[in-house]
């Protein structure tokens, strides 16, 4: 397909500027309300990173019972990411929110008050579905409502309201654990404080707008002008309606489908390799190892179980800080370059927590100080660069009929490396200690030459331009 024709020429129009107005303070509130999904997303995955200690003794739990209430988590949010995608593009990304809420406050509340391992066990693995739901959803609404100059930092609010959930998680878990760690239920407090945001989500999305295009790519055109001109100037919103509507109309002949347009067009598979590639380089930077498992990482590092519990809420706020810098770069730099910056800066911290953990002795009072450094580096480079970029692109790369499918699919193998990394890392860092940091370093080098040679650039274009231009591009594969 070529480039000619009027949907060239709609889609080339440069828009006007979206300039101060009322339209701006509704789109920063959809933002708000729409990343509580990400608050509990980081929270629920963050608040173990603290209270697995008490619920081992709780529940007189072995190390492989401890992995398996993070693995339940994760492999229910690989389940709801692949589910949450697909059911988001038939009923729509605003009532999948609001069932998820309604997910998050069943599993959640179900943790609190399970009475056994095993039906702790199973509240987990729903509350992975309303995570791995969230992951997919939340992104795309996002990246659907949002103008396209100012979609980096909107939709990378919701990875500021993850690593902010995780801090909350830190945080209130130090304060939690150092006032009633005594009680054998003080796990059950840490866990319920989830339950509040659940509440926000749900009662802020009755009042927020459905995604502007999913109601176009439904045929329900009046609608979807209606949700533009709420975040746009009339002008504005007349001229994105254009875009959108001549896209649609030079589309209706394909059938909005499955796996088989996938296979059969060379574009669209290039474009899910592209975010599969992305998903699994981004977890086996094994950034959520230190999310899940930072305590215990410092503790053999050298530090004192009270003094690792306390320097790990430090990753939390390493975290936010980086995430709110990215808010203010993303925008400004091309995507691909802060990628290669980022892995770049992740590769160079491994070799450096691997050295140093290995070479140097471990009575040496310099070594847990030097590997606290090397590690509050680490993620902040991550947090500032790949975490809040992976999400935004995968919500960026792939065409309107499909993108539900196809995020499902790339944020199921997210998970599914996410699982398996977390499953298998307190394995891997107690037979090898810290030189399982230089295994992350090897894969380091391969994840800079994927984003060198095969990711694209997205900035500065609308959804419909990165749709057409792929086609072109990815015309074989």
């Amino acid at each position: 397909m070529s480039l000619g024709g009027p949907i060239t020429n709609a889609i080339s129009l440069k828009l006007p500027p979206l300039a101060d107005g009322p339209y701006n303070r509704r789109l920063g509130l959809v933002a708000v309300i729409a990343t509580f999904g990400g608050l509990l997303f980081g929270y629920d995955t963050g608040v173990l990173n603290g209270a697995l200690s008490f619920m081992m003794e709780y529940f007189s739990l072995n190390p492989v019972q401890e992995g398996l209430i993070t693995f339940t988590l994760l492999i229910g949010a690989a389940l709801g990411a692949l589910l949450g995608g697909r059911l988001s593009d038939y009923t729509g990304r605003r009532k999948n929110i609001l069932l998820l809420a309604v997910i998050f406050f069943i599993g959640a509340a179900g943790c609190v008050i399970a009475p056994t391992y095993e039906i702790l066990l199973g509240f987990r693995f729903i509350l992975g579905v309303a995570v791995g739901g969230a992951s997919v959803t939340v992104p795309v609404y996002l990246a659907e409502i949002a103008p396209f100059e100012r979609r980096g930092s909107l939709v990378s609010r919701n990875e500021l309201m993850i690593v902010m959930g995780q801090f909350l998680a830190f945080a209130i878990n130090a304060i939690i654990g150092n006032v009633w760690g005594a009680n054998e239920d003080v796990w059950r407090y840490m866990l319920s404080v989830a339950v509040l945001p659940a509440f926000v989500l749900f009662f802020g999305m009755l009042r927020m707008p459905e995604s502007p295009r999913w109601l176009l790519s439904k045929g329900r055109h009046e609608e979807a002008l209606a949700v533009l001109m709420q975040v746009r100037p009339e002008g504005r919103a007349v001229a994105e309606m254009t875009e959108v509507r001549l896209l649609n109309a030079e589309q209706a002949d394909e059938r909005s489908g499955g796996w088989s347009d996938i296979i059969r067009q060379p574009w669209m598979r290039r474009l899910l390799f592209i975010g599969i590639g992305l998903a699994a380089y981004q977890q086996l930077t094994g950034i959520n190892s230190m999310m899940y498992y930072g305590t215990q990482v410092l503790e053999q590092a050298g530090f004192t179980r009270d003094a690792a519990l306390s320097f790990n809420v430090l990753n939390g706020v390493i975290s936010v800080c980086a995430v709110l810098v990215a808010l203010n770069i993303i925008n400004k730099f091309n995507r691909r370059s802060l990628l290669l910056f980022g892995f770049i800066g992740t590769t160079t911290m491994h070799l450096f927590v691997g050295t140093i953990g290995v070479a140097m002795p471990e009575d040496n009072p310099l070594r847990p100080w030097l590997l606290l450094v090397g590690i509050l580096l680490f993620v902040g480079i991550m947090q500032g660069t790949i975490g809040p970029l992976v999400w935004l692109m995968i919500a960026e790369i792939f065409p309107l009929k499909m993108r539900g499918l196809m995020i499902g699919i790339t944020v199921l193998v997210l998970w599914l490396t996410n699982a398996i990394v977390s499953l298998v890392f307190p394995s891997l860092v107690a037979s090898m200690g810290f030189a399982t940091f230089l295994l992350f370093a090897a894969v380091g080098f391969l994840a800079i030459l994927f984003v060198a040679t095969s990711v694209p650039e997205t900035r500065g274009k609308t959804l419909e331009e990165l749709e057409e231009h792929f086609k072109v591009q990815y015309k074989t594969f």
